[in-house]
């Protein structure tokens, strides 16, 4: 015979149950909170950082509770005669200790691979141990956390439902168990593995459903750039940028881009005509957020424009012309290093812009939420 749940244990009950269900509000509110502002940028954000924060306490806090209950023996079933009853608590009980690890888990591997939004207020979380920064990986443990939450609310709302049967219809012992105090002893029994088996079958179809959903998609309605004929052929390069939001640094890159090269490596002189597909930015958690109007707004201004002549500058080379993004033009000047080998050029460059002087964050006035200075890498192979 023993008695109910241990203080422990209905500690550990109730705790995570506060955690999972604040959680639930904030990231609701988050999702669905406007960020046109810097007020409402800084709100979201806010919200965001308040539900990754609680999310990765209540994983602990679940993982604690879920070994610590390796430990005990819990007292038996009240009903044992009432077998689909039964069944159908263990399952939910089942489904709800797999949720209260997975759908904290995958969101904080979803936050780990993407680079962006919103720091986790925890001194370690922000990378994860064999968590690459990568969109893929980021999609897929996004869309499993979409998918697993919808079985913790079903789980959280039977589990309740249930709980107010036994206290209200039952008017049994079931939820006076884990409320503070002692209740009459029950005696333990052993349980059918049945429920374990049917919640494990009910979550490999549901992460199957988040491995179809996290595929990234096989086209893409963004019209790709013509091809440009250039006096040097770019085989291979990366035009990056890297901008600063809440103090961190989130980096991305443009996919499609041309440019038409003219060099004479003897002079050391030539000319350049770069075009960006704007709607070809990746930038992690904020991409979307950047291609909108207020940043890039690449529905309107589809892209960029760098015209630019060659020349020597001491012991590398600048571009030196007029960037055009956004319907602003602005002077620019591109340093450069330049290694030719057998007809092969190796090209690695870097500046920085402000962004205000192309309209990008004009809601966002000052430097609390988005720094000014955006960092421009581009490198290139180019053959003649």
């Amino acid at each position: 015979m023993i008695q109910s749940y241990s203080p422990v244990t209905k500690t550990l009950h109730w705790l995570t149950a506060l955690l999972m269900l604040s959680a639930f509000p904030l990231g609701l509110l988050a999702n669905n909170a406007p960020f046109a502002t810097s007020d409402e940028i800084a709100s979201k954000a806010l919200l965001f950082s308040l539900h990754k924060t609680i999310g990765v306490a209540a994983f602990l806090t679940a993982l604690t509770r879920i070994l610590w209950a390796l430990t005990q023996t819990p007292p038996a079933d009240l009903h044992p005669d009432r077998r689909l009853e039964t069944f159908a608590a263990h399952l939910v009980h089942w489904l709800l200790y797999i949720s209260m690890l997975l759908v904290p888990l995958t969101g904080w591997i979803n936050h780990a691979a993407s680079t962006g939004f919103a720091p986790i207020w925890w001194p370690f979380g922000q990378s994860l141990p064999l968590v690459p920064k990568s969109e893929t990986v980021s999609a897929l443990f996004s869309a499993g956390h979409w998918v697993f939450t919808k079985i913790l609310l079903a789980a959280v709302a039977l589990h309740i439902a249930g709980a107010l049967k036994h206290a209200f219809i039952d008017r049994d012992e079931t939820l006076r168990r884990m409320l503070p105090g002692k209740t009459p002893a029950t005696a333990a029994t052993n349980r059918s593995r049945a429920p374990m088996l049917a919640a494990t079958a009910l979550y490999s179809a549901a992460i199957a459903l988040g491995v179809w959903l996290g595929q990234p998609d096989a086209q893409t309605d963004a019209k790709q750039l013509a091809s440009v004929n250039s006096d040097w052929t770019v085989t291979d390069g990366a035009l990056a940028l890297t901008v600063t939001q809440f103090g961190s640094e989130v980096s991305g890159s443009f996919t499609d881009w041309t440019a038409d090269i003219s060099f004479d490596p003897a002079t050391g002189t030539g000319t350049t005509d770069v075009n960006v597909n704007i709607a070809s930015l990746s930038l992690g958690s904020v991409t979307a957020q950047a291609l909108g109007p207020d940043f890039f707004d690449a529905t309107n201004h589809h892209t960029a424009h760098f015209k630019a002549t060659i020349a020597p500058q001491g012991d590398h080379f600048a571009a030196t012309g007029t960037l055009t993004l956004k319907g602003k033009e602005h002077p620019l000047t591109l340093p450069f290093t330049l290694d030719i080998t057998d007809g092969t050029a190796l090209m690695a460059g870097q500046v920085t812009l402000n962004r205000l002087d192309f309209g990008i964050g004009e809601t966002l006035p000052d430097e609390t939420t988005l720094k000014y200075p955006v960092a421009i890498n581009i490198s290139l192979t180019a053959s003649q």
